[in-house]
C-alpha cells in the first residue's frame, strides 16, 4: 500500500515520507479498509512534531500517522461477518496505540474501531466524526440532555468548536459562542443564537446579559487555562465545564473556592480514552443528529496523499474553519 510514514520527529517536510508497504491482512476480529480520506488533527501533528512532554522518540519504528478516516470495506478476518465487506465505514483511533494509522491507502484495525456509515452520509463526513465529532457530542451531552439549558461553546469557529455548536442546537438548548470576529457569520450559520467576540474584555457580563442574568449550566471548552475565570463566573451550581484544550495555557491556576461552591464538575477529555458506554452513546447520537440533517461537519481543504506534510503545515498554522483532509487514492 502507499502510506505516509516518519521515523524520528522534525518538521512535516523533514521528516514525512510517502513510501509502498505491506498491506498487513486482517487477523481474527479485524478488517481492512480501503481509505478514501484521511482527517489530520491537532494531536496529528503535535505527535510527529514530537511535542508531547516527556517523548524523545517515536513509540515505532515506523509510523504512519493519523487516527481518523472513512472508505469501504474490503476484507475481514476469522470471526468478522463477511456481509460487511463492500461496506462503508469510518475510523476512529486508528493510530492510537498502534503504529499504522489513516495516512495510507489501506488500514487494518479491530472491525469494532471501522463503525457504519448512516445512509446518505458522505466520506468527507466521515472522516470528521472520530476526533472532532467525538470530541464535541461527548463534550455537550456528557453529563445527559440538554434540551432547555443554554450551553456556552468556547471557541465555536473550530473544528470541534462548529460541530458543537450544531449538536447543542439541535439537542434543543440555546447557545451562546465565542470566536474572533471575522468567524462571528460562520458560527452563526452554525446555529448559534448568540456569538460574542473571545478577547472582550467584559466577557463573562456579555455571555450572562445574553443569557437573561442566568447562569449557565454547560460549558464546552476549547482553551480551559485562558477561560478558566470567565467559566468560573458564568457556570452555574453544580454545573459542568467540558475541556477538550488548553494550548495557550498548560499549567493554570485555578480559582477553587469560587469553583468548589458551586459544586463545578470539571470533565477533562481525552477521546481516545473514551470509555466504551460513553463512546458507543456519542456515536449513536452523532448518526442520529447526521440523519436529521443537522449536523455537516466543514473542510478546509483535501490535499492528494503526497502533500501530506502541506497538509500539517495547514494545521499547524491555524486560522481554518474546517477539517483539513488528505485523499488516500489520489
Amino acid at each position: 500500500m502507499h502510506a505516509i510514514t516518519y521515523d524520528t520527529f522534525g518538521a512535516a517536510r523533514d521528516v514525512l515520507h510517502l513510501q509502498d508497504i505491506d498491506s498487513p491482512n486482517p487477523e481474527p476480529g479485524e478488517v481492512r479498509v480501503k481509505l478514501a480520506l484521511s482527517g489530520v488533527n491537532p494531536s496529528d501533528v503535535k505527535a510527529r512534531a514530537g511535542t508531547r512532554p516527556g517523548v524523545i522518540k517515536p513509540p515505532f519504528p515506523v509510523v504512519v500517522p493519523h487516527s481518523d478516516g472513512a472508505g469501504e470495506i474490503e476484507a475481514v478476518g476469522a470471526g468478522v461477518d463477511t456481509a460487511r465487506i463492500g461496506q462503508r465505514v469510518w475510523i476512529w483511533n486508528g493510530q492510537w496505540q498502534r503504529g499504522f494509522g489513516t495516512g495510507a491507502t489501506h488500514i487494518t484495525l479491530p472491525a469494532y474501531q471501522a463503525v457504519a456509515l448512516p445512509k446518505g452520509v458522505g466520506f468527507e463526513d466521515g472522516a470528521s466524526l472520530g476526533i472532532p465529532g467525538l470530541t464535541a457530542c461527548h463534550a455537550v451531552f456528557g453529563a445527559g440532555g440538554v434540551a432547555g439549558e443554554t450551553v456556552l461553546i468556547q471557541g465555536g469557529a473550530g473544528t470541534v468548536g462548529l460541530l458543537a455548536v450544531q449538536l447543542a442546537k439541535w439537542g434543543g438548548a440555546q447557545v451562546i459562542a465565542t470566536c474572533s470576529n471575522k468567524d462571528h457569520d460562520s458560527v452563526i450559520a452554525a446555529g448559534a443564537d448568540t456569538v460574542l467576540p473571545y478577547d472582550a474584555p467584559d466577557l463573562s457580563d456579555q455571555i450572562l446579559a445574553a443569557n437573561d442574568g442566568k447562569l449557565l449550566d454547560t460549558i464546552v471548552e476549547v482553551e480551559f487555562g485562558a477561560n478558566i475565570d470567565t467559566d468560573t463566573q458564568v457556570v452555574a451550581p453544580n454545573g459542568r465545564i467540558a475541556a477538550y484544550g488548553s494550548a495557550r495555557e498548560m499549567q493554570p491556576a485555578l480559582p477553587f473556592y469560587p469553583l468548589l461552591f458551586k459544586a463545578v464538575t470539571i470533565d477533562i477529555m481525552l477521546i481516545y480514552l473514551l470509555p466504551i458506554t460513553q463512546r458507543e452513546a456519542a456515536i449513536t447520537r452523532l448518526h442520529h443528529a447526521l440523519q436529521d440533517g443537522a449536523l455537516n461537519c466543514p473542510v478546509e481543504k483535501v490535499y492528494p496523499l503526497a502533500d501530506t506534510a502541506a497538509a500539517h503545515e495547514a494545521v499547524e498554522a491555524g486560522n481554518r474553519s474546517g477539517a483539513i483532509l488528505i485523499d488516500c487514492q489520489q
